[in-house]
């Protein structure tokens, strides 16, 4: 299946169950005592800290409270290899965090009596369909607590470079309209990015503005945010932070730009966002009413496990969690959001109660560690007025006892939307978890949970209404210099045994190991840069009749049947498999892809053409004997060529990098990708010949 980026949840699971050793920090100093550390230079540590963790470029970071900004501050470069300050004014994507901005902006609606949070959408949205009559249920309030049932992520073309194209929103309905859904609406709580796009056409219609428009109309321009934008306002992109595929590269990408501004395209300063995050603490943006709702806890009106309240999951409205740890520990209620894209992280930590919150973004680096900073922040500013946060959550203590013979029953095979596992359970009370080759033991005890041996962590085996079994988890961990976070959430879901069909086995295993490439990403797709237009096939490690977390239909299709509230059933969704003209071709949640055995061979003349058809989809060849010579490109406009090694790392991009001249790897491919009738003038020259030996 399509390669998967790391979520929170799977961090979450390394850094709980599988202890993750942390990056080691610069080597201390011996100094002689100093005077206490002000709550800035405290904060400029703890940014520099979380930057080293994630690897990132920048920090920028600021705390909010009792109307103003106390301290606002910096860390990193700009530009690797520019001499350009990085300051307080540099613009950074907030990711998800725009959920945040969007669940704000629908409530301003229901103030106003446009919108009813319990209404169908489709009151909002009468084009609004599905392949699936239950989507006739979802409501307004389903969409902002992720409850819509909706498979997660309808197709590509959402993370663009330098461009403001909208298609991945505009063409949202449409795309939705061949889906079916995962679960009834309201079932369950499951991270979807597909649910909030949907609710940014509902402001947008029952507002009558474009979703941009509104917010600066209803948020930013009253709250006076003046560096909040959206790929749609016109503004110097030089002021945004410089973006790497990697802490190696050199090489900054264009400006990222997300078609979804609802979901996650919002670009703001830690400063404003803080300011917006202060907003949601008072009577300035939202009535208490309409704040109240946003930090109810939406999470429970489905199914949840029990005992995750302060779980790093626990979905109001907005809000990943309405009980952030620590501070759910010690009686505050603390609102938490991140946002990751492929380029930029943010975590923004809210204290309403006490009138504080703290913003910290960065360019590379993960959201997870700018949460825990901000909340390290916040924890630090609440000392100083005299409220202590107690920063650990040690497991009780559970003594041994023989386990029931029943729990050995539940061995098997168990998974998720992106990954599997094998649970062993012993009739001496051992349970043997092997996920992704790495083998874990846990041990029964007379609470009825299974715990390492350092009691650290524990797992349970749950059996829900649905008559599905699951495992929970519970983990605490805290990383040096930040602070604690827990995992308290169901991870995994029972796969029952599949009778599959030889034939559909067989139809499968011939798809075992093959190459697949996106044809529909549109050429200024971050995704070239950052080899995500490759997809596979791979049955290795999944139980039989199943492809991860998917089941085997038949010959062409695997669909999944995983419903875990959380992140485990995140993004999940159908891989459809066609055969046109001797060529297959694979579907995946909305992107197609073409199998990369039935490319042609790129040409070896000394010049060639090659031109977009009319469908639009990007052209690939491999690079067969092309390899070791010299390859220029003219490149239209409205259009961009990439090149892979052998690896599938792409090794030189007309738009990501302005290469036009590139030298052709062994056993790689090239793509041509543009607007319909793009043509793409190509000269090679040959490779140099070594000089006879004498």
């Amino acid at each position: 299946m399509k390669q998967l980026r790391i979520t929170a949840w799977a961090l979450l699971l390394s850094l709980m169950l599988s202890l993750l050793p942390v990056t080691a920090l610069a080597e201390e100093v011996p100094a002689a005592p100093e005077a206490p550390l002000t709550q800035e230079a405290m904060a400029q540590t703890i940014a520099e800290t979380a930057m080293t963790y994630g690897g990132a470029t920048s920090v920028q970071y600021a705390l909010w409270q009792d109307g103003r900004i106390v301290y606002a501050g910096h860390a990193g470069v700009y530009f690797k290899s520019e001499n350009r300050l990085l300051t307080d004014d540099t613009l950074y994507g907030v990711g998800s965090i725009s959920k945040t901005y969007t669940a704000a902006a629908m409530m301003k609606l229901v103030e106003q009596g446009r919108v009813s949070l319990d209404a169908p959408v489709t009151r909002y949205l009468p084009n609004f369909k599905m392949a699936d009559e239950r989507y006739k249920q979802i409501t307004v309030r389903m969409l902002l607590n992720h409850s819509s049932g909706l498979m997660g992520a309808a197709g590509g073309n959402s993370f663009l470079l330098g461009d403001g194209d909208y298609d991945a929103t505009d063409d949202l309905l449409e795309r939705l309209s061949t889906q079916t859904l995962q679960a009834d609406p309201g079932a369950y709580s499951v991270y979807s990015n597909d649910s909030y796009s949907l609710a940014q056409l509902v402001i947008e219609a029952a507002s009558g503005m474009d979703y941009t428009a509104y917010l600066h109309k209803t948020i930013t321009g009253p709250l006076g945010l003046k560096n909040t934008l959206t790929p749609a306002d016109d503004f110097d992109q030089s002021r945004l932070a410089k973006g790497y595929l990697t802490p190696a590269e050199v090489r900054p990408l264009p400006p990222e730009t997300l078609a979804i501004a609802g979901c996650g395209g919002i670009y703001a300063t830690a400063s404003d966002l803080a300011s917006f995050g202060g907003a949601l603490c008072g009577d300035k943006l939202l009535r208490k009413s309409s704040r109240d709702a946003m930090a109810a806890d939406e999470f429970l009106r489905g199914m949840w496990p029990e005992n995750s309240t302060d779980s790093a999951v626990a979905y109001g409205l907005g809000w990943d969690s309405v009980h952030m740890f620590p501070f759910s520990r010690s009686g505050v209620q603390a609102l938490v959001k991140g946002g990751d894209t492929i380029v930029y992280h943010a975590g923004l930590v809210v204290i309403p109660e006490h009138n504080m919150a703290a913003a910290v973004l960065s360019s590379g680096g993960i959201s997870t560690y700018d949460q825990l900073a901000a909340a390290k922040m916040l924890i630090n500013a609440l000392d100083a007025k005299g409220v202590t946060i107690t920063e650990t959550a040690d497991l009780d203590e559970a003594a041994s006892a023989p386990m029931p013979q029943e729990l050995t029953a539940l061995s098997g095979w168990y998974g998720s939307s992106v990954q599997v596992g094998k649970i062993d359970i012993t009739a001496d009370g051992v349970l043997k978890l092997n996920l992704s080759g790495t083998e874990q033991t846990f041990t029964y005890r007379a609470d009825g949970s299974f715990r390492d041996e350092g009691n650290t962590a524990l797992l349970r085996l749950v059996e829900e209404d649905n008559g599905r079994v699951y495992l929970y988890q519970y983990g605490y961990g805290i990383l040096e210099g930040l602070t604690g976070m827990v995992a308290a959430e169901y991870i995994l879901q029972r796969l029952p045994e599949a009778e599959t069909d030889p034939a559909v086995l067989a139809a499968w295993r011939e798809r075992e190991g093959k190459v697949y490439l996106a044809l529909t990403e549109r050429y200024t797709s971050v995704m070239y840069p950052a080899s995500g237009v490759f997809a596979s096939v791979s049955l290795e490690g999944s139980p039989e009749g199943y492809m991860m977390g998917s089941r085997l239909i038949d010959e062409n299709t695997a669909a999944s049947d995983i419903q875990i509230p959380g992140t485990g059933s995140r993004d999940s969704g159908t891989a459809s498999a066609m055969v046109i003209d001797g060529v297959e071709y694979l579907e995946i949640n909305g992107t197609i892809y073409q199998d990369a055995a039935a490319l042609p061979t790129a040409s070896a003349a000394e010049s060639s053409l090659c031109t977009i058809q009319p469908e639009g989809y990007a052209r690939w060849y491999s690079i067969g004997s092309c390899a070791g010579q010299t390859m220029t490109v003219t490149v239209p406009e409205d259009a961009g060529f990439c090149v892979y090694d052998a690896n599938m790392l792409m090794t030189a991009s007309s738009y990501a990098y302005g290469d036009t001249t590139v030298t052709l790897p062994e056993g790689g491919y090239l793509v041509y990708a543009g607007a319909p009738g793009a043509r793409f003038e190509i000269t090679m020259s040959p490779a140099r010949q070594s000089a006879p030996e004498k």
